[in-house]
């Protein structure tokens, strides 16, 4: 029988309070996240009318989305990872995995148009994922945590990336639910979710990591250990394909360095890079301020984590922040915490109704990250580099 979060005893002399369903908060999840598409065609609406002001011209709605990995996704499922034959070849390529490509080159067979089919998968998924978030944040939270982890989510500057053809939100909609049939020791169901999960991105592999020390602080019975093994075969099978087209197993790893340079180096030497980088006057600059400050969240949220003794999540953010700052240089920081879930959980705590401070901590959220997420949102639409 499924568990209800939140539900508060009955005291003597008090009427009783209703209990929040899953079905409640997942009400209210979909409800943030149609308000947010809305919210994001308004703004491309606005933001169209700015350009034919100016005198220029405005593609058509879903190709206004099919910048940077978007195109390269699109390409994969178009082409494979040889690339377009009338171009020069991507080496790039292979640093995406196949499952966004699987996904779009599926729905392009009802919509026969790549940019379509890239924000059909991104509304979907991250509808699942926004859901499934909702109920992971109620289960582990206080009452009305679930909504506030959602819009602390959709708060985040980057979330335009959840609405856009990239790989974001399809991840999501696998990894989420699989850490919420974790928690809940329903581990078949958890370990084929984050097998989907390792279909889509590298961060995968995180994801399965963490599972495993998820499952040695439930204790579970090491009979049934070996299901901890199945987040692991879409990698391989991933790695092996790749060994056939190109005689490399890490083609990833070479196609991240071929493709953008991200070598792995001491962390003092990514952080001076960066820093350089985000205090010049280049186009990128700003970008690379955000990537600073997207650094320092991530290591505050390990250190959290350290501190709270989650240890699971402890290592599926801390693998990836790792990751992330021995790279050459900082690169789509910002972007990657929309996938560390556990950061949200922590706002919507924080969030429940308490002392002053918390209502301080969720207005400042609001007031600092809203007009980035909508200044980002813009800057996409029109062809910048956000992340």
């Amino acid at each position: 029988m499924e568990e209800t979060a939140g539900a508060v005893p009955e005291a003597a002399g008090t009427a009783r309070r209703p209990a929040r369903t899953p079905r409640t908060a997942a009400a209210e999840a979909l409800t943030l996240w149609a308000a947010s598409r809305l919210g994001i065609v308004v703004l491309a609406a606005a933001s169209a009318q700015a350009l034919l002001a100016r005198g220029e011209t405005v593609a058509p709605f879903p190709e206004r989305w099919r910048h940077w990995d978007a195109g390269l996704l699109a390409v994969i499922a178009e082409h494979g990872y040889g690339g377009d034959p009338s171009r020069d070849p991507d080496d790039g390529l292979p640093a995406f995995f196949p499952g966004m490509p699987l996904a779009l080159r599926a729905v392009n067979l009802i919509t026969g148009d790549w940019w379509l089919a890239g924000l059909l998968i991104s509304s979907v998924a991250g509808a699942v994922a926004v859901v499934a978030l909702a109920r992971l944040a109620e289960f582990e939270g206080p009452p009305g945590a679930g909504w506030r982890a959602v819009l602390a989510l959709l708060l985040w500057p980057m979330s335009v990336f959840l609405f856009a053809g990239y790989s974001e939100s399809l991840f999501l909609a696998f990894a989420i639910p699989a850490w919420l049939a974790a928690r809940r020791g329903r581990w078949p169901l958890a370990v084929l979710l984050a097998a989907g999960a390792s279909c889509v991105r590298i961060t995968g592999l995180f994801l399965a990591l963490a599972l495993i020390v998820e499952f040695a602080v439930q204790r579970r019975p090491l009979r049934r250990a070996p299901w901890l093994a199945v987040p692991f075969l879409p990698l391989a099978a991933y790695s092996a394909y790749q060994y056939g087209r190109t005689g490399d197993w890490m083609a990833w790893k070479t196609a991240q360095e071929a493709g953008w340079g991200r070598t792995m180096v001491w962390p003092w030497e990514s952080l001076s890079t960066t820093w350089d980088m985000a205090m010049g006057e280049g186009q990128f600059a700003w970008a690379f301020r955000m990537e600073l400050a997207g650094a320092a969240v991530g290591v505050a949220l390990v250190a959290v984590l350290l501190l709270l003794r989650r240890w699971s999540e402890f290592v599926y953010v801390g693998l990836q922040v790792g990751a992330l700052i021995c790279s050459a240089y900082y690169l789509s920081i910002p972007r990657s915490a929309l996938l560390w879930w556990p950061l949200f959980l922590l706002v919507a705590r924080a969030a429940t109704p308490g002392p002053r401070w918390r209502t301080g901590v969720v207005a400042g959220y609001a007031l600092v990250l809203g007009p980035l997420t909508v200044f980002h949102t813009m800057s996409f639409m029109e062809g910048a580099w956000v992340g």
